[in-house]
C-alpha cells in the first residue's frame, strides 16, 4: 500500500437476499438463499437455464432521481440500481459533495456486463416491426455511461474511469480508486459496481459454455435454493443473478478534516493476469495475487482471520482457489465464507456486494455460511458449512477472480 491509510466510510448493496442492507444480513446469517426460478423472461421448453438470482423491484416514489420522468430514458436496470446503491452509500458514509470537494471526488463504480438489454430489444423492434432503435440505446449500452450517471447524479468532478475486469469488476473499482487517492488525485472514491445480466442470450451462452448450472441430463429440476454450492462435491456451475454495490473510500485526512470515524480500512491488495486460458484459472497467478495481496498489505498469512472467496461454484475454478489458499497457508487455511452459495453470481457487482457483507461480517463478529456444502475430498478447506460462526476478524482476504484471468483481491482491516 501506498503510504496514505484508505479508508471505507459508507456502502450498501442490492441482491437477491433484498434490497436494503439490513434485510440482506438478516437472510444470510439465517443461511437463506435468493435463488429461485427464473422469470425475468418467458422460458421455453428447451432453454438450458431455469434458476436465477433476481432482485426485487423497489420503490421508487422516496427518490427524486429515480422517478419516471428521469428515468424514462434509461431503460436497462442497471441505472436505477447503480444510483440506488451510490446514493444510499453516500449518505450512510457523511459525506455530502459540495462544490468545493466535487473537483476531489473520484468515480471508478463500473459494470462487467453493463446494459446489453437495450441492445438486444432495439434489434428485436427492428427485426420485427421496423423500428429504428431509441436514440438513448447506445447510452444505455456504453459501458462507461454507469459511472456518467454516478458523476451527474452526485455532481463529482474528480476523475473518472470504468474498471470493467469481468466479475473481478467490484474489487477491481477499488483498488483503482485507491491507486488515485495515493497519488493525491482525489480524497474520495466512490467505487463498486453493478450488473443485471438475466438476458436471454447472456444466461443462455454461460449454459452453451458449461459455466451456468444446469441439472445433470437425465435428472430431475433440482429446488433452486440447492442449486449454488461453491466448494461442494456435486457443484455444477453458477447461478447467474444481478445485484449492485457502492463502497465509498477516503483518505484519512480527509475523514479526519470533517469529523468522520471510519471503522474498516483497505489495508492491501494486488492484481495479476494468467496470460493463459480465457476462462479456466491458472493457479499460479491466482495464488501469486493472494501472496501479494497479503504481503502489499504488511502480513504474513497466519495474520488472516477469515477469506471471503471468489468461489462461482465451477470444478476448476472452486479447485484452483482452494488450492491456492492451501498451498499458502497450509494446514492453516482461515474459514472461507462462499456468498454465491446464497446469492448466485452477479458478475463484476459480485465481488463488491460480497465485500460489503465482509464488512458487515467484521462489524458484527460473524463469518456468514456456506450453505448446500458436501465436502469435496481434493478440496480441504472450512467452509463454515454448519451455519454463520461468531469470528473476530481484524483482517479479512477477499478474492475475486474473471474471464481473461483478470485477478484482484484486497485485504480489509477493522480498526475500530
Amino acid at each position: 500500500m501506498g503510504s496514505k491509510k484508505t479508508l471505507i466510510l459508507g456502502y450498501d448493496a442490492v441482491s437477491p437476499l433484498g434490497t436494503d442492507l439490513d434485510t440482506q444480513w438478516q437472510r444470510a446469517v439465517a443461511g437463506d438463499s435468493g435463488i429461485g426460478k427464473l422469470t425475468r423472461f418467458p422460458l421455453t421448453a428447451d432453454f438450458p437455464v431455469r434458476v436465477a438470482g433476481q432482485v426485487a423491484d423497489i420503490d421508487s416514489r422516496p427518490y427524486p432521481f429515480l422517478q419516471p420522468r428521469e428515468m424514462a430514458h434509461w431503460t436497462s436496470p442497471i441505472f436505477k440500481y447503480a444510483l440506488l446503491v451510490v446514493h444510499r452509500a453516500l449518505e450512510k458514509s457523511g459525506i455530502v459533495i459540495s462544490a468545493d470537494i466535487a473537483p476531489r471526488v473520484a468515480v471508478t463504480f463500473s459494470t462487467a456486463v453493463g446494459g446489453l438489454d437495450a441492445v438486444l430489444q432495439a434489434d428485436r423492434l427492428m427485426v420485427a416491426e421496423g423500428k429504428m432503435p431509441h436514440p438513448f440505446t447506445n447510452p444505455n449500452s456504453c459501458i462507461n455511461m454507469v459511472g456518467g450517471k454516478v458523476s451527474i447524479l452526485t455532481h463529482a468532478t474528480g476523475p473518472i474511469c470504468s474498471t470493467i475486469t469481468a466479475c473481478a469488476t467490484g474489487i477491481t473499482s477499488l483498488i483503482i480508486g485507491e491507486m488515485l487517492l495515493q497519488r493525491d488525485m482525489a480524497d474520495v472514491v466512490i467505487g463498486g459496481a453493478v450488473d443485471f445480466p438475466l438476458v436471454e442470450p447472456i444466461v443462455a451462452g454461460f449454459a452453451t459454455m458449461n459455466g451456468a448450472y444446469r441439472p445433470k441430463e437425465g435428472q430431475p429440476e433440482e429446488p433452486p435454493e440447492k442449486t449454488s454450492r461453491p466448494f461442494s462435491i456435486n457443484r455444477r456451475g453458477f447461478v447467474v443473478s444481478e445485484g449492485a454495490g457502492c463502497i465509498i473510500l477516503a483518505t484519512e485526512e480527509f475523514a479526519k478534516a470533517h469529523g468522520l470515524k471510519p471503522k474498516i480500512e483497505m489495508a492491501g491488495w494486488s492484481m495479476t493476469s494468467d496470460a493463459s486460458h480465457f476462462v479456466s484459472p491458472k493457479l499460479e497467478t491466482v495464488q501469486r495475487c493472494i501472496e501479494e495481496t497479503i504481503a502489499n498489505a504488511g502480513l504474513r498469512p497466519n495474520d488472516i482471520d477469515a477469506i471471503n472467496a471468489h468461489a462461482t461454484s465451477t470444478k476448476v475454478g472452486d479447485k484452483v482457489e482452494a488450492d491456492a489458499l492451501s498451498n499458502i497457508f497450509g494446514n492453516k487455511v482461515p474459514p472461507v465464507s462462499a456468498n454465491k452459495s446464497q446469492l448466485g453470481h452477479a458478475m463484476g457487482a459480485s465481488s463488491a456486494i460480497e465485500a460489503i457483507l465482509a464488512i458487515e461480517g467484521m462489524l458484527k463478529d460473524t463469518l456468514l455460511p456456506t450453505i448446500n456444502y458436501i465436502p469435496d475430498p481434493e478440496i480441504t478447506i472450512d467452509c463454515v458449512a454448519e451455519g454463520a460462526r461468531k469470528l473476530k476478524q481484524e483482517f479479512a482476504l477477499k478474492n475475486a477472480f474473471g474471464f481473461g484471468g483478470c485477478n484482484s483481491c484486497l485485504i480489509l482491516h477493522r480498526i475500530a
